[in-house]
Order: C-alpha cells, then sequence, then structure tokens
C-alpha cells in the first residue's frame, strides 16, 4: 500500500530522482496511486521533495557546518533525511523544530537504519540551536559564495550566471529560482474564450488573473477545494506564459502547412493549432515514440485537429520530406533546461559544464536541418527554456555564419508595442522571472529564408 506518510512519499521521491527519476513526474505519479491522501499531506510531501532539492546547496552548507563527517562521505539515505529535517528546521514556521527532528528519527528507523538515528538526532538538534549562529556568505562582494551557499547554485553555473549577466542580476535570478514558480493555464481558445474561463474558474472557488502579455494566458492565484473548471472539456492547457509566447512568434496563418521539429509533449503544437482556428497543415516530430503519443492525446483533448504526429530524430535529416516544403518551422530544441529550475529543481545538480558545449552542437545540428525545409519566404523559430550564451547566441551567430540565406528578424517589429521589455538588444525574446513578472526564462530567435539568386 502507499504511504500516507508525507515525510516517507518525499524521501521514497528524492531517492528516486537521485537516481535520475523527474521530480514531478515521480511525485504525481505517487500521490495519482494515493488519492485517498489528505490534501494537507499532499501539500507537505510536495513542499518537502520541491523545497529540499531548491535549497539543496543551502542545507548542505548548514549541515556541514556541524557535521565532522563530510557529507559526500555519508550513506545515500541518511544524508537525504538530514536534509528533510534541515528544510522543515530553515525554512518551514509552520513545523516545530522538535517534530522535524523526532519524524526525521523515526522515518530512520521505519527504514531500518537504527544505526543512523544517533547521528540524525544530534546533528539536527544542534542545527535546531546553533542555525541562528551560521555564517552565511553575503551577497555584497561574496557574490558566487552567496549563490551557492545560500542561493543554492551550483558553483560552476554560479561563476557562468555571474560572467554573463553580472553579479546582481546573477543574484537577482538566483533568488526568484528558488521561488514556487506561478501555475498558469493556457486557455484553449479552440473551445472557450479566456472570460468565460476565468468566470467560470472563479464561480468554482479559485483566484485568477490575466497573464501581463499572452493574450490567452490565466494565472491561478489560489486554488480553491474544487477541480479546475473546464479540465474535462478541455478548455486549458498548463503552459507557463513565456512558452506561450513562443507560438505567438512564429506567426502562423490560416492555410499554410507547419514543423514542429521537437515537439513532445505537445504544448506549442496544439498552441499553434489553435493560433490559425484549425487550419494549418502541422506536422509534429518528436525523437521518442511515448512522447509522440502524448502529443496526439493532447491534440485529441484540446479539439486540435490537422496535426500528424510521427517519431523521428531531428539530428539525422528526415528524407521523408520535401526540402523548402514548409511556410512555418519551429526548433523548440533540447537544451540545459536552465531557465525552469523552480519547475525542475534537480536540473541545477544533475548539469555539469560539458553539457552545455555538448547539447550547443546538438542545437546547431538540429537547426541546420530544420532549415533544410523552410521554404523562400518562410520563418524560421528557435528557441530554448535556457540561458545560456553558447546555447542562445552562441548558436544563432553559429547558424546565420553558415546559412547566408537566412537573415535574422528583430522580433520587436511585429510584435505589441507592450512587448518590448521582452526582448534584447538584437530583437530576441529573452524573458528571465526577475525581469518579465515571474515567467520562465526563454529565448527566441526567428529567422526568414530569402530568395537568393
Amino acid at each position: 500500500m502507499p504511504s500516507s506518510d508525507p515525510r516517507k512519499i518525499a524521501l521514497d521521491i528524492l531517492l528516486r530522482v537521485e537516481d535520475g527519476a523527474y521530480a514531478d513526474l515521480t511525485l504525481d505519479a505517487v500521490l495519482e496511486k494515493n488519492p485517498r491522501l489528505d490534501p494537507r499531506d499532499r501539500g507537505l510531501a510536495t513542499e518537502l521533495v520541491y523545497g529540499t532539492l531548491r535549497q539543496r546547496g543551502r542545507l548542505d552548507f548548514a549541515l556541514s557546518q556541524l557535521c565532522k563527517t563530510p557529507l559526500k562521505k555519508i550513506e545515500s539515505k541518511v544524508l537525504w533525511l538530514l536534509r528533510l529535517g534541515a528544510y522543515q528546521i530553515l525554512a518551514l514556521d509552520r513545523i516545530p523544530p522538535s517534530a522535524a527532528v523526532n519524524q526525521a528519527v523515526e522515518l530512520a528507523r521505519g527504514e531500518k537504519l537504527e544505526r543512523a538515528t544517533g547521528f540524525i538526532n544530534g546533528i539536527l538538534r544542534n542545527l535546531v540551536r546553533q542555525h541562528e549562529k551560521i555564517s552565511w556568505p553575503s551577497p555584497d562582494g561574496n557574490e558566487r559564495a552567496y549563490l551557492e551557499h545560500v542561493l543554492s547554485v551550483p558553483r560552476w553555473l554560479a561563476q557562468l550566471w555571474i560572467r554573463d549577466w553580472g553579479a546582481a542580476e546573477a543574484v537577482a535570478l538566483g533568488e526568484c529560482m528558488l521561488e514556487q514558480p506561478p501555475f498558469t493555464l493556457r486557455v484553449n481558445t479552440l473551445r472557450v474564450d479566456r472570460e468565460t474561463l476565468m468566470d467560470k474558474m472563479q464561480a468554482a472557488g479559485h483566484e485568477v488573473r490575466p497573464c501581463q502579455y499572452a493574450p490567452e494566458g490565466i494565472v491561478i492565484t489560489r486554488r480553491g477545494s474544487s477541480p479546475l473548471a473546464g479540465q474535462e472539456e478541455g478548455w486549458f492547457q498548463v503552459q507557463d506564459e513565456a512558452s506561450m509566447l513562443v507560438s505567438h512568434l512564429l506567426d502562423v496563418r490560416p492555410g499554410q502547412r507547419l514543423l514542429d521539429t521537437c515537439a513532445a509533449p505537445g504544448g506549442k503544437t496544439t498552441h499553434l493549432a489553435a493560433l490559425a482556428k484549425n487550419e494549418v497543415r502541422l506536422l509534429a516530430l518528436d525523437l521518442h515514440p511515448q512522447r509522440v503519443r502524448l502529443i496526439i492525446e493532447g491534440a485529441q483533448r484540446l479539439g486540435c485537429e490537422g496535426i500528424e504526429a510521427k517519431a523521428w530524430d531531428m539530428s539525422r535529416f528526415p528524407d521523408f520530406l520535401e526540402q523548402k516544403s514548409f511556410d512555418r518551422v519551429l526548433v523548440d530544441a533540447p537544451c540545459s533546461g536552465l531557465g525552469v529550475l523552480r519547475r525542475n529543481p534537480e536540473i541545477r545538480w544533475r548539469r555539469t559544464p560539458p553539457d552545455i558545449p555538448a547539447l550547443s552542437d546538438l542545437q546547431k545540428t538540429i537547426l541546420d536541418n530544420a532549415a533544410m525545409l523552410v521554404r523562400p519566404g518562410g520563418r524560421l523559430l528557435y528557441s530554448l527554456c535556457t540561458l545560456t550564451a553558447r546555447e542562445t547566441w552562441g548558436v544563432v551567430d553559429r547558424f546565420l555564419a553558415d546559412h547566408p540565406e537566412f537573415v535574422l528578424e528583430d522580433l520587436r517589429q511585429e510584435t505589441p508595442a507592450a512587448w518590448a521589455p521582452l526582448f534584447d538588444e538584437r530583437g530576441a525574446l529573452r524573458t528571465t522571472p526577475a525581469r518579465c513578472g515571474g515567467m520562465d526564462a526563454f529565448f527566441a530567435a526567428r529567422f526568414v529564408r530569402q530568395a537568393l539568386p
């Protein structure tokens, strides 16, 4: 039987994440198997999983001040028990520190770690007594250490952000990445308008507001106890506001032929169909066959028509397609995901410096292959949920150097004036949660294929 103890649930999920699982998918699956779990316990389990992952660097810094044994030498399960206890002590005011300690010890016993209970009890009780005396790095003059030990940004990433964004912006970014992201929905305009869905949500007891930029976006600012209105009817898709903006930038028109090259799970694919009022032919490709099914299921749920989905590895040219045959091509490329650390906090502990150049080479290869499919006068949009220089402008500039038939477009010239703060000096979309009202960090650049002689 699934456990009803939120701390046990959190520990099991954190151990799976350490073995390579994704926190959001694993948590959803575990909670789905335990539908009778008290909502308060569901909330606590969720808080413990995401909070402990987001603040792991801060927790480890605090524990290392009190533990004579280097943390890397502590048994994995014991270390996660310490982190769970430390998170409750340092971050959750509503849980008495003594309860956090006692629960950690009892959970250790339940995990057949009786031999470690004294160690866990001693460290956590010492943390309760000493946590106000810990000397935390200051953001003034020691930004790298502050990012690493207070904001839980791995050292290599802290150094990268300081280099690319400057110390002050890096700190602001690190602070935002510790926060819970907004819960945003894209209204499925094929079936309902935004005002109607907002009225239905409010009538169901939810507090909502419109997104600042995306015309079909709404933010759930507080969820009520009832299900979200329109869930069964396919009235919405869970999607961040920055992600919603990407489809608008492709400038789709009814009657066009579209290609979404790295499409799963299909949020942008179905958005493109909705923007064109189902009056396009849209081919969606993805590397993994099981994820292709998600595209098909999502299209059916939302009432999207004209979508064909197929498994294909875009690191190879899709030789079953005719060159220069698409009006619009979207490359929402696989990337480091460093722009969505709030939603996928495990990424910050999985990525390593060598990942960035390897991913940028893959992105360039996919972009090269996709470019061959764009007709003269057609547009190619490159987007990512990351903010590293090498994956963003680094790939764009390499692509332009190799493809003189493509010209970079200034997206500021064809978007609403109110969107101006979302673009950089070269006219690419460049959002961060600190600058752009809490939306995820995204990058998007658009090219047009010239009819060269």
